[in-house]
């Protein structure tokens, strides 16, 4: 079992709950039991659970045929993880991580719901991608041990975390927070408590212009993405990426920036609104800027 030390005066982190079983809380919940934690993932659906263990085991297979990992090593880290559908599941963790949506309320209500069954010493970190740390802090009975642990997705891919410390937020938490990440095989970035970090600080503007060269007839889908994949070498076009974020969250993060700095350069393209009101959020809706409805995505403007 791997074990992290928080302090001399503390327990160490060997267990780890994780809140949402979506793409970002089953990609948390994989790093995790490969690393040698004990994971607890949360979801109060089901079915969500059931397919969030689909994909950790699909990924972890995916990883053996690429000689990434052994069977053995899938195996006990499959073995590694519980689920559970209530809060209470997750009482005797050390650490526990929220990926639930990117609304802040969500975020409020449920960490005031943990803070009533978690043991008193236990850390809480958010992934959210752009809400401050510090405001979510605040809702919690323990915000000196509570800090942003922002992973990247996809999370078992990806290298980079970024960390984020509230006003509030203590030594220890950040040190713990810090050598759990590394136990992982992740590389941190620090980051002060302002609105989206630094990651989506620059890529969500970046989409968001794609978007309005899209609104204003600049070019189509096809002819943006295959400018910065080809002019710009990047592995997905932006129109792509944002219907592989999710195109809800993308106009999450921008409302965050354009209400956290008051400046008109982060006001949301119309064309991203009229997208997500369509519910079209993306490959999780099956269409977005493309459809992803037949054999190969086909643009949708």
């Amino acid at each position: 079992m791997r074990a992290v030390p928080v302090d001399e005066n503390m327990a160490v982190i060997k267990k780890v709950g994780v809140i949402g079983a979506g793409q970002m809380g089953n990609g948390i919940a994989h790093v995790a039991a490969v690393a040698g934690f004990d994971v607890v993932l949360n979801d109060v659906s089901g079915d969500r659970l059931k397919s969030g263990m689909a994909t950790i085991n699909g990924n972890l297979s995916r990883q053996v045929a690429k000689n990434v990992i052994t069977e053995d090593v899938k195996a006990k880290a499959l073995g590694r993880i519980a689920l559970t559908e209530t809060l209470e599941g997750l009482a005797d963790c050390d650490l526990v991580i929220e990926t639930a949506v990117e609304k802040e309320e969500v975020k409020r209500k449920l960490f005031h719901d943990l803070c009533a069954v978690l043991k008193p010493e236990a850390l809480i970190a958010s992934n959210t991608s752009s809400i401050s740390i510090t405001r979510l802090a605040s809702t919690t009975d323990r915000p000196e041990r509570f800090i942003g642990i922002h992973f990247m997705n996809p999370v078992p891919l990806m290298e980079l975390v970024e960390l984020i410390r509230g006003i509030a937020t203590d030594d220890f938490t950040f040190e713990a927070a810090k050598e759990f990440v590394n136990a992982l095989g992740k590389q941190v970035a620090v980051s002060e408590d302002f609105p989206a970090f630094i990651v989506n600080r620059i890529l969500l503007p970046m989409i968001n212009e794609a978007i309005y060269t899209l609104y204003e007839g600049v070019g189509n889908v096809e002819a943006i993405d295959a400018a910065m994949k080809l002019g710009a070498h990047h592995p997905m076009g932006p129109l792509e990426l944002a219907d592989f974020i999710g195109l809800d969250t993308c106009l999450s993060i921008m409302q965050v920036l354009h209400e956290g700095l008051a400046d008109s350069k982060y006001r949301p393209c119309p064309l991203l609104v009229k997208y997500v009101e369509a519910g079209w959020l993306g490959r999780k809706t099956q269409r977005g800027f493309y459809d992803y409805r037949g054999a190969k995505p086909v643009p949708t403007r």
